[in-house]
């Protein structure tokens, strides 16, 4: 019997100690993470998000400080893959995503600019009819300043988007004259060894034609989250590029903390 009791009394003991921890946590301040729901959606009770012309800029922004991204490609329906490509046989109608070097080049600044290299997956892919999206996020400078938010830095509250569309050839009197080889090797001086007419393999000029454009900006409830017409992509300009700032960028405007 007083064993029984014994237990009963550990039991409440334990009880209460776990409501009086419950009490404590309650009081810790902690930074207010977004709603669950609102991580990859939009709130539609809040006004205070940018707008899809800005989100736009944002973009834009991105596409023009970044040069490397990551390029998805499907694989072909292929009964019988060439020898040399050497693939699995069950890879017909899969997705792959490789990094690749890019450049946001005039007289097109908003359809990047790759040098793409014939034996590549990704080439062989778009050569074969593959759609392309060239996926991007955007990366804080290191010495971007401090901040109390958790979130503020968070990669999951950073801004990426994806660009889908297709590749097409440059011709080479359009590289020539807008210099579009200077400014892709300007970004990228080791990729001079793989310019076109290289003796390692064989490259051309490709452009990204960008067909549709979707943007997470951050968490719904601070960022726009969703499709960005291809309008709007096209139609920001040089100026609104130059002039834009993402967090941690020198100049970047931050609301005031009361």
């Amino acid at each position: 019997m007083g064993f029984l009791c014994s237990g009963i009394h550990s039991s409440y003991a334990n009880r209460l100690l776990w409501l009086a921890s419950l009490l404590v946590f309650s009081f810790i301040p902690t930074t207010v993470a977004p709603k669950p729901q609102h991580i990859l959606a939009n709130d539609p009770y809040l006004d205070a998000i940018p707008t899809v012309h800005e989100s736009a800029v944002q973009a834009r922004r991105i596409l023009n400080i970044s040069s490397i991204a990551t390029l998805s490609t499907v694989f072909p329906n292929h009964e019988h893959p060439a020898p040399l490509e050497n693939r699995p046989r069950d890879l017909d109608g899969v997705p792959i995503g490789l990094i690749d070097y890019y450049a946001s080049c005039d007289p097109i600044p908003y359809e990047p600019t790759i040098l793409a290299i014939s034996i590549a997956t990704s080439f062989r892919n778009a050569r074969a009819g593959s759609n392309v999206t060239l996926s991007l996020h955007y990366h804080p400078p290191i010495d971007h300043p401090p901040d109390d938010d958790i979130y503020t830095y968070s990669p999951a509250n950073l801004p990426r988007f994806s660009l889908i569309g297709h590749i097409e050839p440059v011709p080479a009197p359009e590289v020539r004259q807008n210099g579009i080889d200077h400014c892709f090797f300007q970004r990228h001086p080791d990729a001079t060894a793989w310019r076109p007419g290289n003796a390692i393999h064989e490259s051309w000029w490709a452009r990204l034609v960008v067909e549709q454009v979707y943007w997470i900006g951050g968490f719904g409830d601070r960022a726009y989250i969703g499709w960005i017409p291809v309008e709007e992509w096209r139609g920001v300009t040089g100026k609104e590029v130059e002039a834009a700032r993402l967090v941690g960028e020198h100049g970047y405007k931050t609301e005031e903390k009361p």
